[in-house]
């Protein structure tokens, strides 16, 4: 198996058979580290994907220091992998970005409670502390509460939502009843930390109505705009989209190849292939293109959140295009 080493990893140069002819070069910003949430990319650069469509394609892992957008706008990466959420807020807020695509066709967010305090369906949240990360991860929430006719200030009838840090923590220590999880992550450090599924109440944000879109592509208007770009997007995704379906299909295999590009060491056999279980549950359905009713839906729970709002307005189809994925589907 090869090792990919450096910033990301390289599909390797396609020599013609008269001489030399470089690949076309193209830059993949993750979200964040290297991990089984990113496995099509790892998949289809070891498997040779992107080598088939003649593209040298390098990934970035991201991190608690790396903004996505930002990198993305200051020319260190061609395309990121983002949330939808924080795509929009940047768009808003300036940053010309454009989904090209949606690998992930549901949603792993979701809200996870300790039985032991009473709470088996959201009739029976009033009262309780819901610990939620923010950055635009809280807004689901808000919007959820709204629907139910919850008060999120903790008064009378309503609940208390209270920010937490990336981790399970505030729920193990019982200073929230429930706690925002990953299908895919946080809960499974719930039950590593010793609890079982019995002892949990899950609700997952796909179910209640209120998923938004998570892990697109995205890319800038600029990068639309030039037709030599366009061109190596539409061999990316289909690549790219190669590799997930091949993830989907050998996730234990998909794990190993994460782990092998996982130059901090920091992740796990078991952790990896678990989460390439879930993450493949997330990514089935999906061929890529993203798809206008989860859009709407997405914008719609943003904008009755009624926390401080990401967005103010609909940003319209702009914000979205086939273009992309048309071309690579044929």
């Amino acid at each position: 198996m090869t090792k990919f080493t450096g910033w990301g990893i390289a599909s390797a140069m396609l020599l013609a058979a008269g001489g030399a002819q470089a690949a076309d070069e193209l830059t993949l910003q993750l979200k964040w580290v290297t991990q089984a949430q990113f496995a099509g990319y790892y998949v289809a650069a070891e498997k040779g994907f992107y080598e088939e469509e003649d593209l040298d394609v390098t990934i970035k892992p991201g991190g608690p220091d790396i903004a996505p957008v930002q990198v993305l706008l200051g020319g260190g990466a061609d395309v990121m992998v983002d949330w939808l959420p924080s795509a929009l807020a940047a768009r808003e807020n300036g940053a010309p970005i454009v989904n090209i695509a949606q690998p992930f066709r549901s949603s792993g967010l979701m809200l996870t409670c300790l039985k032991e305090h009473g709470i088996e369906s959201p009739a029976d949240f009033p009262g309780h502390t819901l610990g939620t990360w923010f950055f635009g991860n809280e807004l689901p929430l808000y919007s959820w509460m709204s629907k139910l006719g919850y008060a999120t200030d903790g008064s009378e009838g309503g609940v208390t939502i209270q920010k937490i840090n990336f981790n399970v923590d505030p729920l193990l220590q019982k200073q929230v009843e429930c706690a925002t999880t990953m299908t895919y992550n946080e809960y499974w450090q719930v039950i590593d930390a010793g609890l079982t599924p019995e002892d949990l109440v899950v609700f997952k944000y796909q179910d209640e109505g209120i998923a938004t879109l998570e892990d697109g592509l995205y890319t800038t208007e600029e990068n639309l705009a030039d037709p030599a770009m366009t061109e190596k997007l539409v061999r990316f995704v289909r690549a790219s989209m190669k590799g997930w379906k091949y993830a989907e299909e050998n996730p234990d295999e998909a794990a190993e190849i994460v782990l092998e590009n996982d130059e901090t060491g920091a992740q796990t056999e078991e952790h990896q292939k678990r989460m390439m279980g879930e993450i493949a549950k997330l990514t089935a359905g999906s061929n890529g293109a993203l798809d206008p009713a989860d859009f709407t839906r997405t914008v719609e729970v943003l904008l009755s959140a009624g926390a401080d709002p990401v967005i103010t307005k609909d940003p319209g189809e702009a914000a979205w295009t086939h273009a992309i994925t048309d071309e690579a589907l044929k």
